[in-house]
């Protein structure tokens, strides 16, 4: 069940994400990320807000570096038949790579890093609530070992695809061009966390 869940959001994620920058122009991701820049702005201050978009323009960079797109840098700068290929090469990327597709998709990466940098503003406080959580499943799961009670499988099941589907609409929420408050992401956090505490708790061997 839970190998079933993981894979079906897996896609139905994979579809979404494709989907999004043929929907939506770049200009629809960039005015996101402004309007919740305003927001953190106002519940944080100004230094919070500059260091999340800091961080999250180090994020984009380094998810432009890692894609295997050709740089047009140089590409007029060799002679004959090489320079001739080398601006054949750029005008070909120039056009397949510079459309408003993936131009939609450099913006949807940016909304996405954005919004991750604001979530591990809050990782500092949120990851001791999650070492509680699981803490205290674990010590649940022992102590019913203890007593001699059976694990249940069917609520570990349960609540590790209930924690997978969150999982996968916490990533959606990441790239969706619409407005999200700053509370949502630690808000998941908790819960997450929660859901995870309470898997450990019932987790069994077979």
């Amino acid at each position: 069940m839970i190998r079933i869940v993981s894979i079906a959001a897996l896609l139905c994620l994979l579809v979404l994400v494709l989907y999004l920058p043929s929907a939506h122009p770049p200009e629809r991701f960039l005015a996101q990320i402004r309007s919740e820049h305003q927001a953190i702005e106002e519940i944080w201050g100004e230094t919070p807000a500059l260091r999340i978009l800091d961080r999250a323009l180090g994020l984009q960079g380094a998810a432009r570096e890692a894609t295997p797109i050709p740089p047009n840098a140089g590409a007029s700068a060799a002679s004959g038949v090489d320079g001739a290929m080398a601006r054949e090469m750029a005008s070909v990327n120039q056009r397949l790579f510079g459309n408003s597709y993936f131009r939609a998709i450099d913006a949807l990466v940016l909304l996405a890093a954005f919004r991750l940098s604001a979530m591990l503003e809050w990782l500092p406080w949120m990851a001791a609530f999650l070492a509680a959580a699981v803490a205290d499943g674990a010590i649940s799961r022992v102590i019913k070992s203890k007593e001699f009670l059976h694990h249940d499988p069917e609520r570990f099941a349960l609540y590790a695809s209930v924690s997978i589907l969150l999982a996968c609409a916490a990533v959606v929420a990441l790239v969706l061009p619409v407005g999200v408050h700053p509370l949502v992401s630690p808000s998941v956090v908790v819960t997450l966390a929660v859901l995870w505490g309470r898997s450990v708790a019932h987790f069994h061997k077979r």
